[in-house]
C-alpha cells in the first residue's frame, strides 16, 4: 500500500535505507518497531505530546532570539504545523477513546539536549542540530511505522508526517548554516550523529516515539 515511500529512498536503483537517507549512523532496531505496533494507545499518547512539545519549542526558540526575523519565521510556521500535527494526533486519540495521560520526560531528547554548549556563541547553533536529530530519528520512524502498521488509517497518518519530519529535519540544519560555515555544521552534525547512535542503542524498546 505505501510502496511509494519506499521509491522515495531509491538512488541510483540501489535500495537506501531510511535511517541512511535521514543521516542517522544506526537503524531503529525491530524490536522498538514491534513493541509499537503493539500498543498503538500508548504510542499516539506519547506521540501526541512529543508534538505538543515540538510547537512550545519552537515558541521557546521565537522568544530566545526576537530579534532574527528569519528564525522567528521559519519557528512560527513550524509552531503552527507541529500544533497541526498535534490535532490530528489529539483528534486519532479522542475518535479511539484514548485518554491523553499526563506528559513524561523524554529521555531520548534530555540526552541530546545534554550536550548542548551553554556558551552563547554556540549554543543555538548545537540547539538547532540537536533538533534536526530529533525530527530525523522521528521521520525515520514514522516510515517504519507505514510500513508495518496493520492498521491502514494510521498507516497513512505516518506516510503523511513523515513527510513533514524530513522537511523539518532539513530546515533546522539550513538555519544553523546561516550563522556558520557549512563546513563547521557538518563537523558539529557528524559529532551529534556519532552521539545519537550510542544514544538509540541504549533506550528501552518501549512503545514510545523515542523509546
Amino acid at each position: 500500500m505505501f510502496g511509494g515511500f519506499k521509491r522515495l529512498f531509491r538512488y541510483n536503483e540501489t535500495m537506501v535505507l531510511p535511517h541512511e537517507r535521514l543521516g542517522l549512523l544506526a537503524p531503529t532496531r525491530p524490536e522498538w518497531v514491534a513493541a509499537a505496533c503493539a500498543d498503538t494507545a500508548t504510542l499516539l499518547a506519547d506521540h501526541a505530546h512529543c508534538e505538543k512539545k515540538a510547537a512550545a519549542t519552537a515558541l521557546s526558540l521565537i522568544s530566545r532570539h526576537p530579534e532574527d526575523a528569519r528564525l522567528v519565521e521559519s519557528m512560527l510556521h513550524l509552531a503552527q504545523e507541529e500544533l497541526g500535527h498535534f490535532q490530528r494526533l489529539f483528534a486519532v486519540l479522542r475518535a479511539r477513546r484514548i485518554p491523553l495521560p499526563r506528559d513524561e520526560a523524554d529521555p531520548y531528547v534530555n540526552a541530546l539536549l545534554s550536550l548542548v554548549r551553554r556558551d552563547p556563541a554556540v549554543n543555538l547553533l548545537d540547539r538547532l542540530l540537536v533538533l534536526s536529530m530529533v525530527e530525523a530519528r522521528s521521520c525515520e520512524r514514522f516510515l517504519l511505522l507505514a510500513e508495518r502498521l496493520e492498521d491502514p488509517d494510521l498507516a497513512r497518518l505516518y506516510a503523511d508526517l513523515a513527510r513533514s519530519e524530513e522537511g523539518h529535519a532539513r530546515l533546522f540544519v539550513q538555519l544553523a548554516e546561516r550563522y556558520v560555515s557549512n563546513s563547521a555544521v557538518a563537523a558539529r552534525l557528524d559529532e551529534f550523529r556519532r552521539h545519537e547512535a550510542e544514544i538509540v542503542a541504549r533506550l528501552p524498546d518501549l512503545p514510545r516515539m523515542h523509546g
